[in-house]
């Protein structure tokens, strides 16, 4: 089995458990990490077929740093909506945010 195809797989398996993650719990914050976990398996993606693919260009390398940089500025964003939404609701519980009114 060659270098790509192990990425692959263990690409293929960080995003099986961020989705397993982000979709079986109820806590937010835990939604957030399996989120995360599914971007980096999507960067792990870009940086093998960019490195180990048959071009060997550095665009996978640049697609993953931005990428690094979205999910950075989504983290931020999801932890200040779940600071406000416990502020509210005294809950992170995402069962519990079935209000639309503010």
């Amino acid at each position: 089995m060659d270098p790509l195809h192990q990425y692959l797989l263990l690409s293929a398996m960080l995003f099986a458990i961020g989705f397993g993650g982000a979709l079986s719990r109820r806590n937010a914050i835990v939604v957030l990490i399996g989120i995360e976990l599914m971007l980096n398996a999507a960067n792990l993606n870009f940086v093998a077929f960019g490195l180990l693919g048959e071009t060997q260009f550095i665009d996978g390398v640049m697609f993953a740093l931005f990428s690094i940089g979205l999910a950075a500025a989504e983290a931020a964003v999801g932890l200040a909506l779940i600071i406000s939404i416990y502020r509210h609701f005294k809950s992170t519980n995402v069962e519990d945010l079935d209000q639309l009114k503010g």
